[in-house]
């Protein structure tokens, strides 16, 4: 199972929201680029980037340090934030981001999401958002009234290669992801997901190993709060 150590940029600088919220954050004094480099040296080959400013206006506002990344660390990169066009998806690909993940953008437009998938074969990730089982969008400011479950249904032919699937109400929390949910999720998709949001120990790590269906986990803020060691999660990333 892979590990993928989350960096959310947000003015060019590591931050960690709870729950989504840009007025509750915590700013890191490690850069996006140092913190990459961190989590190279420890052996980890994948990496989750969250273009929070990119988020917010719908731009590739982070391009180049995301460039940057890419090209000294030879991580397998995948990238969200604010990607609504091909022209975005092509601008990552073109610095060698593994997977580019949509998620607003896929849900308002489910055949974007079809063109895109094409166009860009094995480089689109779709990102379901979920409140209470709702999907949220644009960076979790409007709620939808459309259940994650009925929307990957219609969407699950098109041809993703992976899917991540975040609990709002445990994201940046520590509580632990909501595997139920992830679950019931993982055994409608037709492609592997990831999970995202809460991740609190290494025993949430080991839980995730057993599960069907489940390419990789997500882990932010437990890394950055220090409650869960490097050396130890390296361990874990198969």
């Amino acid at each position: 199972m892979k590990i993928l150590p989350a960096i959310d940029i947000k003015d060019k600088k590591c931050v960690r929201l709870v729950k989504g919220n840009f007025d509750d954050k915590t700013e890191y004094e490690i850069s996006p680029i140092d913190q990459a480099r961190k989590f190279k040296d420890y052996g980890f080959k994948n990496l989750h980037i969250v273009d929070l400013d990119g988020a917010l206006i719908g731009e590739t506002v982070n391009l180049e340090i995301i460039q940057d990344i890419v090209s000294k660390f030879n991580l397998k990169v995948e990238i969200g934030g604010g990607i609504r066009n091909f022209e975005s998806i092509q601008k990552y690909t073109d610095v060698g981001v593994e997977k580019v993940i949509l998620g607003s953008a896929a849900i308002k437009d489910k055949n974007f999401l079809k063109e895109a998938c094409i166009k860009f074969s094995n480089k689109v990730a779709l990102g379901l958002d979920a409140k209470d089982g709702y999907l949220s969008l644009s960076g979790w400011k409007e709620n939808s009234n459309r259940l994650a479950l009925d929307y990957l249904k219609e969407v699950n032919d098109y041809g993703v290669s992976r899917l991540i699937y975040t609990d709002i109400n445990r994201d940046g929390m520590k509580q632990s992801p909501n595997f139920e949910e992830t679950l019931k999720v993982a055994k409608v998709s037709n492609c592997p997901v990831i999970i995202s949001g809460g991740v609190s120990s290494i025993d949430d790590i080991k839980k995730a190993k057993s599960l069907n269906n489940i390419e990789g986990i997500i882990v932010g803020k437990a890394i950055y709060d220090g409650d869960i060691k490097l050396d130890e999660l390296v361990k874990e990333d198969a």
